[in-house]
């Protein structure tokens, strides 16, 4: 688990980043309205002092006006503390300044000429300022154009923003680690579902297959994974399910001719024989393991049908020829039990012809085996839009609802006593079924009034 990290801590992580952008963002956008705030109401102290400047300066006539505008303009700035103001012509002759004056002349000079009541600020003397300068005019010809520049100090306003940051800050710094807990919090409950999903896991064994997950009570984020769950729980248990019954079959299909092989070889030892004792010996020795291979040899076709290693080579099949080739092969058999073999209808198929005629001998050979004697066996082709249909029917006993979905499992048989019949494997009508769906097909079994019919569906040719 190491290198890796849990959901719980990445929604953690998450909540304490957004959280803190966000609180950060806000601080910002307060911390600038301020600032803004505070821009403001210097300018409108400094302007109105700008102006009074303005009225003042128009009365100036002579030298003589002179100590009457300082007068006034000193007046104008009591109770102002921190306001400075000053005013000189543009040959920096000084005509007024309040008590040691914090300007850059050259600053101002060119300020009050290219940017007038623009705001500035400056540090000097270890000061802040914020100020405007701007050329007015005054009432004295040779002084036509003054200028006179404005300053606050605005110590007290970046003493408050320092302050404002700084609890910011630790404001930040504590909703992080606050956000942190309760994201923590509210993580591990909200995961608390998918911890109860795993323990539910945990129940489910090879023995505990049946097991489901609660889907009702799961949150509905979490509802299509706990049926996902079930569907796959479901899929496992049907595999172990054919598996183990696929097992117990084969062990059981196995174990008599097995069983014979040892019984008819320890007799056979038990005592001395002449040559044509051991000839029939071995001759039906012979019919049992050959009877073993056919087994082992259907068994390796049906695994690999279910995992779809069959590939068919296809080509143009006559279906009508090759019905009446099977019925030609057991035409003999047929016979013996005074069985007709009738066909009706035709139609041609992109198959794999030596698959398509074990499967249809598979069908025709049960039908053979399982048909009453002295009745018919019908197979009829029909051809539609876009399917060639094969139904092939014969008398004999019904077979009950509930076993015609069971009847293309392996080794299965109605008989309920399972006995092993020398005809066959148990292993043809699974096989029959692989075939036709490795030809994307379809095959189905009916079976009412004494009637079986086995009905395949194929796509036509092209």
């Amino acid at each position: 688990m190491s290198g890796k990290t849990s959901i719980t801590r990445r929604l953690t992580l998450l909540f304490v980043t957004a959280s803190s952008v966000v609180l950060l963002a806000l601080g910002f956008v307060v911390a600038s309205s301020v600032e803004q705030h505070f821009e403001q109401q210097d300018m409108e102290v400094l302007t109105g002092k700008m102006e009074l400047a303005r009225y003042a300066l128009q009365t100036y006539k002579s030298q003589d006006d002179l100590a009457r505008i300082s007068r006034v303009i000193s007046d104008s700035l009591v109770g102002h503390h921190g306001l400075e103001l000053i005013i000189y012509g543009t040959d920096h002759e000084l005509m007024f300044t309040t008590p040691k004056p914090h300007f850059p002349f050259d600053l101002m000079a060119t300020q009050a000429a290219n940017s007038p009541y623009r705001p500035m600020t400056w540090e000097l003397g270890g000061q802040s300022y914020r100020g405007i300068a701007a050329e007015l005019p005054s009432g004295i010809s040779a002084h036509s154009k003054v200028v006179v520049a404005v300053a606050l100090d605005i110590a007290h306003h970046q003493a408050f923003m320092r302050s404002f940051l700084q609890t910011l800050w630790v404001f930040v710094a504590g909703a992080a680690v606050l956000t942190g807990v309760l994201g923590w919090v509210a993580a591990r409950r909200g995961l608390a579902p998918l911890r109860a999903m795993r323990e539910q896991t945990l129940v489910v064994t090879a023995q505990q297959l049946s097991h489901r997950l609660p889907v009702e009570s799961v949150p509905l984020e979490l509802a299509e994974l706990a049926q996902s769950l079930n569907d796959m729980l479901a899929r496992l248990e049907e595999a172990f399910r054919r598996l183990s019954e696929f097992s117990s079959d084969i062990a059981h299909e196995l174990r008599t001719p097995v069983s014979n092989l040892m019984t008819q070889t320890q007799v056979a030892l038990s005592r001395a024989r002449g040559a044509d004792e051991y000839r029939g010996i071995l001759e039906s020795n012979a019919e049992e393991f050959e009877r073993m291979a056919r087994m082992i040899a259907d068994m390796l076709l049906l695994a690999k049908a279910e995992n779809g290693l069959v590939v068919p080579s296809r080509q143009v099949v006559h279906l009508a020829a090759e019905v009446q080739t099977l019925f030609d092969y057991y035409d003999a058999v047929a016979e013996e039990k005074q069985l007709q073999l009738r066909l009706e209808g035709d139609g041609a198929v992109s198959a794999d012809r030596l698959m398509l005629r074990r499967a249809l001998g598979n069908l025709l050979s049960n039908a053979v085996r399982h048909s009453t004697v002295n009745t018919t066996i019908q197979v009829n082709i029909r051809s539609s839009a876009d399917a060639i249909s094969i139904a092939m029917k014969n008398t004999g006993d019904t077979i009950p609802a509930e076993y015609l979905d069971r009847v293309f499992d392996r080794f299965f048989r109605v008989d309920p006593s399972r006995q092993r019949s020398s005809e066959g494997t148990g292993l043809g009508l699974a096989i029959t079924k692989s075939i036709v769906l490795a030809h994307a097909g379809t095959i189905a079994a009916g079976s009412a009034d004494g009637v079986t019919t086995f009905s395949i569906s194929l796509p036509r040719v092209a």
